[in-house]
């Protein structure tokens, strides 16, 4: 079972710690447990009756009402609030709970019904990218367990393979060539997974070499097939002292290719970028690359 500090539950449900406070001293709605230091800390029962609550929060319940419902009850009015229509946000905490609860056929549900309103396209830009975002902070931190980022990376994951696999047709003379790659060592393939997709949708050649890719076997496809542009997502490798190091030796190494750089490691960061080097800070700038 995981731990969450009130600063998790904050930046999960979108509630402010000092609401949460003022809810638990009025309402009694939320007993978190306490250090021996007198730090409040959550389970995951805590989060899921916080998260359920900002759902009927935002739908108009008030909060003195929700405070007299039975758990039975609470859930009952979110699954009629998730049958609806439903926007971006409150997506995005379903998501959430699918995820705490290892819930696979609320996740399929949730992805299935967006694709089918939005499209596919979007439900990862709007719903699937602000949700890992979300959670990519706890996870740094800890306070998500392995099973649970593993259990929805890995459905996410699949329904972006389905995806590239429909996109597989002749491509027209004019399309570029992209390579794409995660530096030897790293793991964290959705980024990577996903540029793949709106590459090829866009009728463009991907060599896709996946995770972990040793820096030598890059030299030996670049030397095969002189990509255009090469792509690649830097999560949680190389560490910082070696991120410029690395920018650096792939300019050098591919002089004729554009040089396309995502992830936590570059994003905002102060990367000093070379000619053929460029950041990719939102997915929108990717996608206007490779519809150019």
């Amino acid at each position: 079972m995981s731990s969450y500090s009130i600063k998790d539950l904050e930046q999960l449900s979108g509630i402010k710690a000092h609401t949460l406070r003022i809810w638990e001293q009025r309402y009694n709605i939320i007993a978190p447990q306490r250090t021996n230091t007198n730090i409040r800390t959550y389970d995951d029962q805590d989060l899921k009756l916080v998260l359920n609550i900002s759902l009927l929060k935002d739908h108009g319940y008030k909060i003195s009402e929700i405070s007299k419902m039975s758990m039975e009850d609470m859930h009952l009015e979110v699954l009629k609030i998730s049958a609806r229509q439903l926007n971006y946000p409150d997506q995005i905490q379903a998501l959430t709970l699918s995820m705490i609860d290892l819930d696979e056929e609320r996740f399929e549900k949730i992805i299935s019904t967006n694709s089918l309103q939005f499209g596919f396209e979007n439900t990862m830009i709007h719903i699937v990218y602000p949700f890992l975002s979300r959670i990519g902070t706890l996870w740094i931190t800890g306070s998500i367990g392995p099973a649970q980022e593993h259990f929805i990376t890995n459905l996410i994951r699949q329904k972006l393979i389905v995806a590239i696999d429909g996109q597989m047709s002749k491509l027209p003379p004019t399309g570029k060539t992209y390579m794409l790659f995660l530096p030897e060592g790293e793991f964290h393939e959705i980024s990577l997974l996903f540029a793949n997709y709106l590459i090829r949708s866009r009728a463009n050649k991907v060599i896709y070499l996946g995770q972990s890719m040793p820096f030598n076997e890059l030299i030996f496809v670049y030397k095969l097939y002189q990509p255009d542009y090469i792509f690649t997502a830097l999560t949680s490798v190389p560490t910082n002292h070696e991120v410029q190091p690395f920018v650096n030796r792939l300019a050098q190494t591919f002089p004729n290719s554009q040089v396309l750089l995502t992830g936590y490691q570059v994003v905002g960061q102060d990367i000093m970028t070379p000619e053929n080097v460029r950041i990719i800070n939102q997915i929108d700038e990717l996608i206007r690359i490779v519809s150019s």
